[in-house]
């Protein structure tokens, strides 16, 4: 890992120069925030699982025809994905109220909204990632008009696609964050991508009976058991066999003390 040029650290992932022209190694960590990086901690094994489960998450989408920067996993904590041009620009779904939206409109938590609520975010740590219009995104631009249209109508393929996904092993998708980017080919033609991850990081997911959370909730709240919750998820998407934890947790301290 020391030997690859670094292109840029996050809160949750470190990008490295990628063996191709073109291409990143994208590294998951276990590091975790939340409340715009006031509260920090670490959740063991957690990025061995977000690998795992946006590479599931990631494969399945680009099956039904949705384009992403992910190519492939290269090893416990690692993913070879195209090197796009992220467009600083959140897309968050919502389809049930929780979080930011109960507390701004005085909403009950829990309660389904009557259709789905697209919001943007500008991406900006310094400025806590403040909420804003396509015409803020078009007049600054952001993004162009096709851009957006393009993120809108990637968006709602994805939600439909994981709301059924996830109904299906028994969790509810309360709310989800993504990032684009804007991928070009050696011709200059560009197209619009799903980029970063998909994962119990920037998905809200419920259980269906009980309602429990099985995200990164129980790190802000205090819940407790968020190892338990990331490895819950992931196996009910088939990825972590009954039994595995302490597969997990191994390969997790041997991918940390690789980096």
């Amino acid at each position: 890992m020391s030997r690859r040029r670094r292109i840029y650290e996050g809160k949750a992932k470190v990008l490295f120069e990628g063996p191709e022209p073109g291409t990143l190694v994208q590294y998951f960590k276990d590091d975790a925030t939340a409340f715009n990086n006031q509260k920090r901690g670490t959740i063991s094994g957690k990025g061995v699982l977000n690998n795992r489960i946006s590479e599931y998450l990631m494969t399945r989408l680009n099956d039904i025809g949705v384009p992403t920067h992910f190519m492939r996993r290269l090893n416990m904590r690692e993913q070879l994905v195209y090197e796009v041009e992220i467009i600083p620009i959140e897309v968050v779904v919502r389809n049930v109220a929780a979080g930011s939206i109960s507390k701004r409109f005085g909403i009950a938590e829990g309660t389904s909204l009557p259709r789905s609520i697209i919001e943007y975010y500008y991406k900006s740590d310094d400025l806590g990632d403040p909420m804003v219009t396509e015409e803020h995104i078009t007049a600054f631009g952001w993004a162009a008009p096709q851009d957006l249209d393009d993120m809108m109508s990637l968006t709602l393929r994805i939600n439909d696609y994981l709301s059924g996904l996830f109904l299906g092993i028994g969790l509810k998708l309360v709310d989800f964050k993504l990032e684009f980017g804007r991928l070009y080919n050696e011709h200059g033609d560009m197209r619009i991508v799903l980029a970063d991850e998909i994962s119990p990081d920037n998905c809200r997911l419920w259980d269906v009976t009980t309602n429990e959370k099985m995200d990164k909730d129980r790190f802000r709240h205090d819940l407790g058991k968020v190892e338990d919750a990331y490895r819950e998820v992931a196996r009910r998407l088939g990825i972590l066999p009954e039994g595995d934890v302490t597969e997990i947790r191994l390969e997790g301290k041997e991918g940390q003390a690789a980096s």
